[in-house]
């Protein structure tokens, strides 16, 4: 063979190869229509042991999905649809909500696309107490593609989880869905739609849910601030600006902040303010700071107590919003935002934690990246987990009575705010430092570029469960992986004729 024809066989042969791994990565990348999450990635056991009983579903379209296993170690299983709450237990709280699409009224008056539950966003507040059961009938008038509700940071019984196509099927237009839940823990929470999730809870799909303790801390009122961002415009309870509440001075304020955003928000105050609970949890001896900041993450609450000055005390938002609370025309000054934020790492003193996190029955790692490749088929630098793209990534499977450890590391170049579903971890470390303060329990966590943070929780309460980032269009370009216990099984699909798309 001649010189010249070998460097055009060479030549072709370089094209063919390249020409055919780039196909193969396109179509590996490409999403069935309609798949079961269980099907999704690969299994990752965190170095605990594999059921003895498998069920494999083998690969389901061009994705190459593999199936997960659905049976324990005894063989035996139970449905997602299942683990519900007692269908006989009577509810101590009924709440009728219904969802339309329509116009708001944004309160610079521009009217935009949205979305309402009972004619207003956002939703109304819901109020329990800790231990009662939650009835809340969804019905859906308006809303296209359907709807679902999660409750985040409640941590319900898989079955009332509300996400489309993993615990349930969207609510189409005209349907209805009763979800069923006994409020397990007292805290600040809110809930939202799980689905088309980076559309309708930008929308206005969201409202507020308080979980009251038996005993409530005599002289302490409650002011629920839930911050939101309708079309670039800043709200805080659905009004911009200085939002007023009437309070008198010396009287002490609850005020519950709620981020609902895609980003982190952070709150301030030229008066003394109290970090008492973070996600839902009390700190453990909490102590008045000021001259700082205390940052939320998207989905995040923070519980600040507040003492009225006599001039009224001026809570401050990230952006333009902010909280006066104080009589009627009180105007007290603002302060520039500090540089410091609380370390919520040290706050507060130690105390125990109900599990052993010095030895875990598994370990996983969920390490936040990006990488060149096909997204459903479509180029790009997309969000890694492990180094693998969407659908590509791992089902974290444990048992029940596990104690499960996390190190979620971030090296992506921007700031993701993870949150597992149906459970709450207490973080261990950033960087390697060991916590020293109160136990800092979290749903929802800022993992910033260049931060590690080790986190452990308990696994007790069976399912299969969202572990995302909550800047929701991260997660829609897919950025969400699933936690599955060992013997849960589930009949859902996303996609499909109910058209499931949690995010």
């Amino acid at each position: 063979m001649s010189r010249a024809r070998l460097r055009l066989a060479v030549a072709l042969g370089t094209t063919f190869v390249l020409v055919g791994t780039l196909g193969w990565m396109w179509w590996s990348s490409l999403v069935p229509s309609t798949y079961s999450v269980m099907e999704m990635g690969y299994l990752d056991y965190g170095g605990g042991p594999a059921p003895t009983a498998h069920h494999h579903g083998g690969s389901t379209g061009a994705a190459g999905m593999s199936g997960m296993p659905g049976m324990d170690a005894s063989g035996g299983t139970v449905s997602v649809a299942d683990l519900r709450t007692d269908p006989d237990r009577p509810a101590d709280v009924s709440v009728e909500l219904t969802a339309r699409q329509e116009r708001l009224t944004l309160p610079t008056g521009e009217e935009v696309e949205g979305y309402t539950l009972n004619g207003s966003s956002p939703g109304p507040l819901i109020s329990a107490t800790v231990g009662q059961l939650v009835q809340v009938r969804l019905h859906n008038a308006s809303v296209p593609g359907g709807i679902t509700l999660h409750w985040h940071g409640v941590d319900v019984p898989n079955a009332e989880d509300g996400v489309a196509g993993v615990t349930q099927d969207a609510v189409p237009v005209g349907g209805e869905h009763t979800y069923r839940f006994v409020v397990p823990h007292e805290g600040t929470f809110w809930y939202h739609s799980h689905q088309v999730s980076h559309e309708q809870v930008i929308g206005g799909l969201l409202g507020p849910l308080v979980v009251h303790p038996r005993h409530p801390a005599p002289g302490v009122r409650d002011v629920v601030a839930l911050a939101h961002l309708y079309d670039g415009v800043e709200t805080v309870n659905g009004r911009s600006g200085i939002v007023h509440v009437d309070a008198d001075p010396g009287e002490r304020i609850r005020l519950r902040l709620i981020n609902t955003d895609n980003g982190p928000l952070v709150a301030w105050s030229g008066q003394p303010l109290t970090l008492l609970a973070s996600d839902g949890y009390d700190v453990n001896r909490p102590s008045a700071f000021t001259g700082k900041g205390i940052d939320l993450p998207a989905g995040g609450r923070a519980d600040l107590l507040v003492t009225v000055a006599g001039g009224g005390t001026l809570v401050q938002l990230t952006g333009e919003s902010s909280v006066v609370l104080g009589p009627d025309g009180s105007r007290p000054d603002g302060v520039e935002q500090p540089d410091e934020l609380v370390d919520r790492l040290r706050y507060g003193s130690p105390a125990p934690v109900p599990f052993d996190t010095g030895e875990p029955d598994r370990s996983f790692r969920y390490d936040i990246g990006r990488r060149l490749g096909f997204l459903d088929g479509r180029p790009g630098l997309h969000w890694s987990v492990n180094g693998h793209l969407f659908p590509d990534l791992p089902m974290f499977v444990v048992a029940e009575g596990d104690v499960v450890m996390i190190r979620v590391s971030n090296h992506s170049g921007d700031v993701h705010p993870m949150h597992l579903h149906g459970h709450h971890a207490v973080v261990l470390s950033r960087d390697g430092r060991r916590a020293t303060g109160s136990p800092w329990w979290v749903d929802s966590l800022d993992v910033r570029d260049g931060e590690s943070y080790d986190i452990a929780f308990l696994a007790d309460n069976p399912g299969i469960w969202m572990d995302h980032c909550h800047n929701l269009k991260h997660a829609a370009q897919g950025l969400v992986t699933h936690l599955m216990y060992e013997g849960v099984t589930e009949p859902y699909r996303v996609g499909g004729e109910a058209g499931n798309e949690p995010e």
